[in-house]
């Protein structure tokens, strides 16, 4: 039996969450507002919080701040409809247990309530972050809500603080960049986010923007240069396409992650370097390993932690909010002023798998809005290629049918149907191609009358 409080304002759900908890042999109490949950707090300790991030007078944000101050302070689980991935890294940063949205799974609750009581038995505690304005990065573009999505926003929060090196990986245009920033972001580091491109530059120009180079060391330098490992002081590196750097750079990385000196080109006074490496690439670094393209010890010292970010195709569940965003990114550059897809341009796009990611999908959208007459994209501003032995869903009519608004909502009812049709109705199958759970899906199954 444990003591679990439940922080939530809404009295139909907390009354459920009561029931749960009793079923368990739990001992629950309720707190409606930040101040009764103060007050309980500060009469008794429970083992496990549940806490909402709403309330009436204020966000549950703020008391966990509280909460985690305290030494061998309970788990706190944040349970919260607000779809802000940005609630998510800054919960976990400050030393959340878990996240979970509504509505709750109940497998889902069962398990990281049981992990909660677990971790605080053995006294394990999640390290805060420091929070610190950074205009180099907007956490708002990591877009999703599916559970891949959420369990990367989950581990960003927990390490961003530390100094380990984080291996990213994914496929081009799935957004390892903004995961990068959105780390250095939490970090509480004061210095720059520098980026670097490994495959953009020749071997002896990325050695020189890496660790700089002495006058005369090579033709064309002139002067002395500092390289970005000595301009990244207090701040985080990040080696974009780290599959692309050539062996005999491997080697000078890997002193660097092990002693944190280096020496110029062209020089032989030591110099040092307190930057964070963070790494991305789109290979595959252990088969490239085994070809004897990249050094065994310099993957390990990399892959620290590991996020790999899935491909478009595997969160197509995610479109809806993603194309919103986008479209609202691109209206403010571009000036436009696209509100809308016609129905069968969201067929069509439904229909695409993708092989660009999130950057064809910006690019595609990008140059649709750009196009477009109205604030609407039909389908013929699509400039999407036809897969081979695909008919085009929209073939057999007129080349310019009359545009048919829709909202997301229409979009993922369809969405959702088009999936259950595709699978044949094979529940299992539809819940891992939208990622959402069993009981997810049967609640949109009926919300949208689709059985």
């Amino acid at each position: 039996m444990a003591k679990i409080l439940i922080i939530e304002d809404d009295e139909v759900f907390s009354e459920l969450l009561v029931m749960y908890m009793e079923d368990r042999n739990h001992e629950p109490q309720t707190a409606h507002t930040l101040e009764q949950a103060r007050e309980r707090l500060a009469v008794s300790i429970p083992d496990a919080i549940l806490l909402d991030q709403q309330l009436p007078d204020g966000f549950g944000i703020d008391i966990l701040k509280e909460i985690v101050d305290q030494p061998l302070h309970p788990p706190v689980i944040m349970i919260t409809g607000v779809s802000d991935n940005k609630i998510v890294i800054q919960a976990m940063g400050l030393g959340a247990h878990d996240f979970i949205r509504k509505p709750v799974d109940e497998i889902e609750l069962d398990t990281t309530l049981t992990n909660a009581l677990k971790s605080h038995r053995l006294s394990r505690q999640v390290s805060a972050i420091t929070h610190a304005e950074d205009y180099q990065v907007d956490i708002g573009q990591i877009i999703g809500t599916s559970p891949s999505i959420l369990e990367i926003c989950k581990t960003l929060g927990s390490v961003a603080s530390s100094n380990a090196p984080v291996l990213i990986t994914g496929e081009s245009g799935t957004g390892k960049e903004v995961v990068a920033r959105a780390l250095h972001h939490h970090s509480g580091r004061t210095g720059l986010f520098l980026p670097i491109n490994c495959s953009a530059l020749a071997e002896n120009l990325l050695e020189s923007e890496l660790f700089g180079h002495e006058k005369g060391s090579f033709t064309g330098a002139i002067a002395r240069k500092e390289g970005k490992f000595e301009q990244t002081v207090d701040g985080t590196l990040f080696l974009d396409e780290l599959g692309e750097m050539p062996a005999s750079l491997q080697a000078k990385l890997l002193r660097v992650l092990q002693e944190g000196s280096f020496e110029r080109v062209g020089g032989t006074q030591t110099q040092y370097s307190n930057a964070r490496i963070l790494a991305a690439t789109n290979r595959d670094l252990k088969a490239m390993i085994g070809a004897g393209l990249f050094r065994e010890d310099l993957f390990y010292r990399l892959n620290v932690v590991h996020i790999h970010l899935p491909p478009l195709r595997e969160r197509m569940g995610d479109m809806p909010l993603l194309t919103e965003h986008l479209l609202g990114k691109i209206n403010n550059k571009q000036h436009t002023a696209v509100k809308h897809l016609a129905e069968n341009t969201w067929r069509r796009m439904q229909a695409y798998p993708w092989p660009g990611n999130i950057r064809e999908l910006e690019n595609i959208l990008t140059r649709a809005a750009i196009l477009a007459r109205s604030d609407t994209i039909t389908e013929d501003l699509l400039s999407l290629p036809e897969e081979p032995g695909h008919e085009h869903p929209d073939s057999k009519e007129e080349a310019h049918p009359s545009p048919r608004l829709i909202s997301l909502e229409t979009i993922e009812q369809e969405h959702i149907r088009a999936i259950l049709e595709h699978t044949r109705w094979h529940k299992g199958k539809t819940c891992e191609i939208l990622g959402i759970s069993r009981p997810a899906l049967d609640r949109k199954i009926t919300k949208y009358e689709l059985g």
